[in-house]
């Protein structure tokens, strides 16, 4: 502890639960390797006691703090601003707070962007089939519409998220130059058409996270080619069915697990300015 000074500035996370949280290992490990005066703390709290803990915050002078569930949609109504891609989710995971302005940001979609290529894909200009439209997929479906892929399919069950995702897609076509589609799940002569069509596939939804770890979200993989590229936001288990699946039909796959340092690497650069040092935080928190 011998960082701590009387000049350290607080970041921390807000949710709950919180305890099974890798982000303070990762930023305070950032913090160390770059010298910054900075500790992140971990805070569980629901959506009840969301506005007194962000009240508090702002009186502590905290520099920013990330947000996970369930707080991620009422952080939204919470900050002073925001950013477009958190206006169009709806949804904050990330707050800065400058000079007792708070902006809100979404950094999902940027870390599973960042993941992208940090897996040796280029997807700009191409087409993408997203299976799902909750939180995590919502994040990527703005994002990758933002930074200039060409084309997005969402198939989605007709859930609750259905109706804001309809919002959101119309949205899209509005402020973006993507060409974004809502499909109901199930549909699978349109899912077929979609995935041929497509450079990347991807699951974001939770089908085949622990503990279900024998279900599919894609019921018929003769549709799965060599030169599709396949990705399932969940890191738990590493492998899904989904992606052991694809593998087997010569897919190139990655899971979520980068997705999830990358989105805390550009908090890190939100609150610091600097970059996370992503290989010293990815070979000791996120080592295959």
């Amino acid at each position: 502890m011998e960082r701590i000074t009387g000049h350290t500035r607080l970041t921390g996370l807000l949710g709950s639960p919180v305890g099974h949280s890798i982000s303070p290992m990762m930023h305070n490990e950032s913090f160390r390797q770059l010298g910054l005066d900075y500790a992140y703390l971990a805070f569980d709290v629901g959506t009840d006691r969301l506005k007194t803990a962000v009240e508090g915050l702002k009186v502590l002078n905290a520099r920013g703090f990330n947000v996970t569930m369930p707080d991620k949609n009422l952080m939204a109504e919470l900050v002073d601003k925001l950013s477009t891609s958190a206006e169009i989710i709806g949804a904050v995971n990330t707050v800065v707070n400058d000079d007792g302005v708070l902006t809100g940001h979404n950094t999902d979609g940027t870390g599973y962007m960042l993941s992208v290529k940090d897996a040796g894909f280029d997807i700009i200009g191409k087409k993408m089939t997203l299976l799902g439209a909750g939180g995590a997929a919502t994040a990527i479906l703005v994002q990758a519409a933002l930074d200039g892929v060409k084309e997005i399919d969402v198939f989605s069950i007709k859930d609750q998220f259905f109706d804001r995702a309809r919002q959101t897609v119309d949205e899209l076509n509005r402020r973006t130059d993507c060409k974004v589609s809502l499909y109901e799940l199930g549909d699978d002569r349109l899912l077929h058409k979609s995935i041929g069509e497509s450079a990347i596939l991807t699951n974001g939804t939770s089908v085949g996270m622990k503990p279900n770890t024998d279900a599919c979200i894609l019921q018929d993989t003769s549709v799965l080619r060599p030169d599709l590229i396949v990705s399932d936001v969940i890191y738990n288990p590493e492998k899904t069915k989904l992606l052991a699946l694809a593998e087997a039909a010569g897919c190139p796959t990655f899971n979520g697990l980068y997705m999830l340092m990358y989105q805390g690497a550009e908090a890190f650069k939100i609150w610091t300015g600097k970059d996370m040092p992503i290989p010293i935080i990815k070979e000791k928190f996120f080592t295959r």
